[in-house]
């Protein structure tokens, strides 16, 4: 069972601008026979938006 939150903030310090992302995620796997995997990977993108006045 695959269980992931995602919480993104933005800050100011200055002129410059952060954007934080926080990706709490869990994985979990079981097999009675045979082998099981469990993978606890995460794909980001991130897109730039338009500055339009």
């Amino acid at each position: 069972m695959v269980r992931s939150s995602v919480k993104t903030f933005k800050y100011r310090v200055g002129k410059n601008q952060f954007l934080v992302i926080n990706i709490f995620q869990s994985a979990a796997a079981n097999a009675d026979t045979g082998n099981a995997l469990a993978s606890n990977a995460a794909t980001v993108k991130i897109f730039k938006k338009d500055k339009r006045r």
